[in-house]
């Protein structure tokens, strides 16, 4: 009698054709243009930053992976997407060993200190920036150029707007904007806020050439244009980008400011598209990955307009991953095959006009709930 042979395995039982390389280099590729085109924007300075980001977090991943003899997983890209997500997030001028020290913390304390791949909590990438964020400040706030002596972004109407950033510090629109919209907030008093400097101003800018901001918020063009592809073939969930953005501009609205400008300014495109919709970092169920999204747009939303921060967008994603476990655990989907719970039988109990003698006792409802 020929006798059966059972493989006994842990998950995933169900394998599909593609691969985590597959998957790393189409968001490498959805990435490119807008890589490239902060080259041509902010200058050799920018390849610099990059490069450094992508080594850092290339040396942190095998370093921690040769110190614990585990096998050397830098073939499967997600080491150097890391690096890339992160440079993008960096200022253009920050001194290009901050960017290296930041991608070795991404991989090392983002990623590898919860057991490599699959295994983090919080997004990698972001993990390096806040780092790099608190511990070298100056750095990271001084780190922007002026607009007016670059290359294709060099044109009248941005040398328009270059005052309102100059207020600023030199900072991101965002800076700008909050302090045009609250003039207390200026470095050199209310009198030196510039008179008609419009949300709308930035429109053109923001889309097609935006030397103002970190290396990732050159073109939100083409971020864009990254992310409906990354929709399109199914890499990322349109969930969670949709009504993170939506959700942003609808508050954004009802605060009495310009939404279309808050959209398109700052990393928000990136964050949405690129980090909020990373596999590991958010929900299982498409019920879960809405109230991910709805979270993100409302804590962005606080943190722009109720925060010393003009930005928000990296504290909103990273917040949101430490909540993930917790709406994996209570928003999930059915189970395949099961049936809704059928209402109670018909009965001399369920008859009478008594609900609370047909409800389970409270030392069930603890035992149910592995409380008891």
């Amino acid at each position: 009698m020929e006798t059966s042979r059972f493989i006994v395995s842990t998950s995933p039982h169900i394998r599909d054709p593609i691969t985590t390389r597959k998957i790393m280099c189409q968001v490498i590729a959805a990435l490119a243009p807008v890589t490239l085109y902060s080259v041509v924007i902010h200058g050799i300075h920018a390849l610099y930053v990059i490069a450094s980001s992508i080594a850092g977090a290339m040396l942190g991943e095998l370093g921690v992976q040769k110190a614990r003899r585990l096998p050397v997983t830098i073939d499967d890209c997600s080491a150097l997407l890391t690096g890339l997500l992160l440079a993008l997030t960096l200022p253009p001028r920050v001194p290009w060993w901050i960017a290296l020290v930041a991608g070795m913390v991404a991989t090392v304390l983002g990623k590898q200190v919860f057991g490599g791949l699959g295994h983090n909590l919080f997004n990698p990438a972001l993990v390096g920036r806040a780092v790099a964020f608190v511990s070298w400040a100056a750095y990271m706030t001084a780190g922007y150029v002026k607009s007016a002596s670059i290359g294709i972004a060099g044109t009248a109407a941005h040398r328009a707007i270059e005052k309102a950033v100059d207020v600023a510090g030199g900072a991101t629109p965002l800076a700008a904007m909050k302090i045009v919209y609250d003039p207390s907030l200026s470095p050199v008093g209310p009198s030196g806020v510039p008179r008609g400097i419009q949300a709308s101003s930035y429109y053109k800018p923001l889309l097609l050439a935006n030397p103002w901001g970190c290396l990732g918020e050159v073109s939100a063009l083409l971020l864009i244009l990254g992310g409906v592809y990354l929709v399109a073939t199914r890499v990322i969930d349109w969930r969670i980008p949709v009504i993170y953005l939506g959700t942003v501009a609808v508050l954004t609205a009802l605060t009495g400011r310009d939404p279309l400008f808050y959209t398109l300014a700052g990393g928000l495109l990136l964050g949405a598209f690129f980090m909020a919709t990373d596999y590991t970092t958010s929900p299982l169920a498409p019920r879960g990955k809405v109230v991910y999204a709805l979270g993100l747009g409302l804590v962005t939303w606080l943190l722009r307009f109720w925060s010393n921060n003009p930005e928000g967008v990296m504290f909103a994603i990273l917040f949101m991953n430490g909540l993930v476990p917790i709406i994996d655990r209570y928003i999930m989907p059915r189970t395949s095959g099961t049936a809704p719970r059928a209402k109670a039988a018909g009965g001399p109990c369920c008859a009478t006009s008594s609900t609370w003698a047909c409800a389970p006792s409270w030392s069930a409802r603890w035992r149910r709930r592995g409380w008891a």
